[in-house]
């Protein structure tokens, strides 16, 4: 564990030497990104190990240094402003270690098929290792000013890969969208990180934690810095109103949107908040506004991934409900869960993603309208996808069903009734929007037959990384028991492991709740069904009943023009106030202004050099009187 910090280390020597030499390596140097991933997981597993033999008594009780690792970067003044590289790892590092680590891998190897024949081919997967690294170093970092650091190295990062098709207006959009809605959040998160800092002297999380447990912080301080702080969350895990950026991010490579916008970059935010939660738990009115933050968001985007049409888009939609949901769990303070969902949701959203790629890159369609009856030439993406969908409905006993269940019943004893209510709904738009994006795609009659004649199955390159991840999303929701943590060398299930509040979970499946859960979610598949089944003529009929609200739903609640008019109006016309002033005040009045009144007096004034000495006589005269003049009056 000491040793974590060679994760980051080496995909970074990959993208400097993919950088580099990429140009001339075999390949473009695809099969050495690959590797070097792949040595990743490896060291991952030695981690693993190493993480496991820390446990006395069934609690993580590392010898003293065994999980840290720093040296001084930056010392000032004798240790006035320190700076430390350091890494620290525990239950939280652990969840998000393999997550990014293999789905990482599974993106890489799938990209080598889906990326085949494009420009720029080995500077994606040196994009791509660059991003990998920076989400590591974000993960492992031990001080939240090393961690600032790497959140803005994957925020440069996704800056990268969501704008690679930069010739294209749409992509190049997308990719400014991205980076300037998520540095509005990031402006907070330093902001709250100056905050702590001012108070402890130190940017160590863990000495920031015990002194906010200790009372070193007023109650007001530090709700507003942990307000600043979930500010960043909220952006780069897109949060309202900072989601905006996350459906337009699909312009990207499929690849990228598996990897970036399914289980890594997105759950930063809310690997942060989990990070900081023993903070957070001691000003409950910023917890209670990541809560309702998350209750919000889930809801909106799963209403609006019920009308939207690309394929990609509604996937997205259900990124930003799904992160909600781990949001509504932190917010109750319930980190086991918030984590388990984080991990499940990683795999099965990463198999959609991969899943739409795979259809994507057999039909070069990724409007639903346009597809349809894919099933029979794509039994492998068709058969994964449905996996993957049934994991974000919340089917037992795929992964999706064990960390939604925990959510929602954690909501049920820490949360508000309404609240309660309100994510259960959202449970069921998940299952009504999962089903009609199923059913559009690979059901029913082909659309377009262009697009169907067009299709066929991915190669193996592309279906082995879907099978691994589909496998993975049916059975890892099964770490929740004791006895499968146990069987993987762990000291139980995962709320044994990622303890909150110093009291291990052990998971005791609560049949009543289950069921109704599990009705909640069968009911929206059924809706689904009713609706989008066949020709959807109910479908297209409900739209008829309520155009209003469909418009609604498809504008993003009008969101994203609120944003444009604020910039049109707001932002453009004090910019104009601030031109005006800048040319007509300071340049013309205050620069040109003086230059010109000294050459306009120069000018004049020349005219008394006349040459003639009569002249300069009779202005030596005048002096003279003039200075009697002033010697008389102040005698």
């Amino acid at each position: 564990m000491e040793e974590v910090w060679i994760l980051p280390a080496i995909p970074f020597a990959v993208f400097v030497v993919l950088g580099l030499f990429g140009r001339i390596l075999p390949r473009n140097g695809d099969l050495l990104a690959v590797l070097g991933m792949a040595a990743v997981v490896v060291l991952v597993g030695f981690v693993l190990v190493d993480f496991q033999d820390a446990f006395v008594d069934d609690f993580f009780a590392p010898v003293a240094g065994a999980n840290t690792y720093a040296f001084d970067w930056i010392n000032i003044g004798d240790g006035f402003f320190l700076i430390e590289f350091s890494t620290y790892v525990d239950a939280i590092t652990m969840v998000m270690l393999p997550v990014v680590s293999f789905v990482a891998l599974m993106v890489l190897v799938y990209s080598i098929g889906y990326m085949k024949g494009e420009q720029r081919y080995g500077w994606y997967f040196a994009a791509l290792s660059l991003f990998v690294s920076a989400m590591l170093l974000l993960v492992v970092s031990g001080n939240l000013l090393q961690l600032y650091l790497a959140w803005e190295g994957v925020g440069l990062a996704s800056y990268l890969l969501i704008g690679f098709y930069w010739e294209r207006q749409s992509a190049a959009e997308a990719a400014k969208k991205a980076f300037i809605t998520t540095r509005i959040g990031d402006v907070g998160l330093l902001i709250g990180i100056i905050l702590l800092w001012r108070v402890t002297g130190s940017f160590d999380i863990q000495e920031i934690i015990h002194a906010a447990e200790e009372g070193a912080f007023g109650e007001t301080y530090l709700t507003i810095a942990m307000l600043f702080l979930f500010a960043g969350a909220a952006g780069k895990s897109a949060q309202f109103p900072l989601h905006v950026w996350l459906p337009d991010a699909m312009e990207g490579p499929t690849p990228v949107s598996a990897l970036i916008h399914a289980a890594t970059m997105v759950v930063a935010g809310v690997y942060l908040v989990a990070r900081m939660l023993p903070v957070y738990d001691e000003v409950l009115i910023a917890r209670d506004v990541v809560l309702y933050t998350g209750l919000l968001t889930a809801f909106m985007a799963a209403t609006m991934g019920l009308v939207a049409t690309d394929i990609k888009r509604v996937l997205a939609f259900s990124t930003v409900s799904q992160l909600g949901f781990m949001f509504v769990a932190l917010g109750v303070g319930a980190l086991t869960a918030a984590m388990f969902h984080l991990f499940t949701h990683a795999f099965f959203k990463s198999l959609l993603f991969l899943g739409s790629g795979s259809v994507i890159h057999a039909t070069e369609e990724q409007e639903v309208g346009k597809l349809g009856g894919l099933r029979k030439k794509m039994p492998i993406t068709t058969l994964t996808f449905a996996i993957g969908s049934l994991a974000l409905a919340g089917i037992p006993i795929f992964a999706g069903f064990w960390s939604k269940d925990e959510i929602l019943h954690d909501l049920e004893k820490y949360g508000p009734l309404w609240a309660y209510a309100v994510l259960a709904a959202t449970a069921g738009l998940t299952a009504i929007y999962t089903t009609r994006l199923v059913l559009l795609t690979f059901f029913g009659e082909p659309k377009d037959q262009h697009a169907y004649d067009h299709a066929h199955e991915s190669p193996p390159v592309m279906t082995v990384p879907l099978i691994l991840l589909a496998a993975l999303a049916t059975v890892a929701g099964l770490f929740v028991y004791q006895d499968v943590g146990q069987a993987f060398g762990f000291v139980g299930g995962i709320g044994e492991v990622v303890i909150a509040h110093g009291e291990p979970h052990v998971f005791e499946l609560d049949v009543p709740f289950a069921a109704g859960a599990t009705a909640t979610a069968l009911a929206g598949i059924a809706i689904g069904f009713m609706y989008w089944w066949g020709d959807a003529r109910r479908a297209r009929e409900a739209r008829g009943w309520a155009p209003e609200l469909h418009s609604l739903l498809e504008r993003r609640y009008y969101v994203d023009e609120l944003y444009q008019a604020f910039i049109n109006y707001a932002v453009l016309g004090l910019s104009s106030v601030v031109a005006w002033f800048d040319k007509r005040v300071v340049n013309e009045t205050g620069v040109d202004g003086g230059t010109q009144l000294v050459g306009f007096l120069g000018h004049r004034l020349k005219f008394l050099q006349t040459g003639r000495i009569p002249n300069y006589a009779l202005g030596m005269a005048l002096g003279v009187a003039a200075l009697a003049l002033v010697a008389l009056g102040t005698s």
